[in-house]
């Protein structure tokens, strides 16, 4: 991996009916990383403790090499981040677009007016409108507009397109993909959408039940994760001890159906015990994240 955008060592914070951690988490820069995992994993928790929003009972957050822990100056290193949350603000509901943008403009010392206003047309919205009156792909839309204008260096989004359309999605995708053109610009995304995750991700992070299972090339692990359909021809063989083997199944007569997360040493061990593969299938990131629980 390259230089780390977000160094997460050891952290661990407790809630009354919720532990996440301990995680230990190298995001890198330059990148695109998704963080995948059922609802109430800790997701979101993640993303409140990069921005300092809350802080870890245990453990340390870096951002840029910063450690986040309240005491630092915290604007320099939050004005180098475009943030969207999952979930909408209520007590903006009065406001309009332009009301927010103009209260949160002098934060950011690279705020780009003409970026801002590009990506509002590009999303086709209109940012003289009561947020109370937009629908929740609309705000969605500006919500990302206003996170991207001042050209920040790390993007995160926390269920990005939640709300949005198919045309509206396409634009998404479409406008964090020139945002990571210059190369050195960083998104860690959470997202249920596995096209999305395919489309945009270079890295993904499985988190279950607040623990996080590793940080995985998206490539490497889907080449990796595969069904495999094996004839035993009528020999003994124990399945478990192939390399990644996760499940097995009896798919008729002398038939296997077998799901291993190390495809290529798996068909090497097949060979060698004499048994035939008949055919083999990619996993999906979900069917991957369902084996993981």
């Amino acid at each position: 991996m390259t230089e780390a955008a977000v160094a997460i060592e050891r952290l661990i914070q407790r809630r009354a009916h919720f532990e996440l951690g301990p995680v230990n988490l190298t995001i890198p820069k330059g990148c695109v990383t998704a963080i995948v995992g059922p609802n109430g994993s800790g997701k979101s928790s993640l993303f409140r403790l990069m921005l300092g929003l809350a802080m870890p009972d245990e453990g340390s957050v870096r951002m840029f090499g910063e450690q986040v822990d309240g005491a630092g100056d915290a604007v320099a290193y939050k004005s180098r981040i475009g943030y969207v949350p999952e979930q909408a603000i209520d007590i903006e509901e009065h406001l309009s677009g332009d009301e927010k943008a103009a209260f949160t403009r002098p934060w950011y010392p690279g705020w780009d007016v003409n970026f801002y206003r590009e990506l509002l047309r590009r999303f086709e919205v209109d940012p003289g409108m009561k947020f109370r009156k937009m629908s929740k792909g609309m705000r969605r839309k500006f919500d990302l507009s206003l996170a991207m204008a001042h050209h920040p260096e790390l993007l995160l989004l926390d269920e990005p397109s939640s709300g949005l359309d198919p045309i509206a999605w396409k634009t998404m995708i479409d406008t964090l993909h020139r945002y990571m053109e210059p190369g050195d610009r960083t998104i860690v995304m959470a997202s249920h959408i596995v096209d999305e995750v395919r489309r945009l991700a270079d890295y993904i992070v499985f988190i279950i039940q607040g623990k996080v299972l590793g940080i995985y090339e998206k490539d490497a692990l889907l080449e990796s994760w595969q069904t495999l359909y094996v004839d035993a021809g009528g020999k003994t063989i124990l399945w478990k001890t192939m390399p990644g083997f996760r499940s097995c199944d009896r798919a008729g007569g002398t038939t296997y159906k077998i799901v291993t997360e190390k495809a290529g040493e798996a068909e090497q061990w097949l060979a060698a015990h004499g048994a035939a593969l008949i055919s083999k299938q990619k996993l999906e990131l979900d069917e991957i994240l369902l084996e993981l629980r």
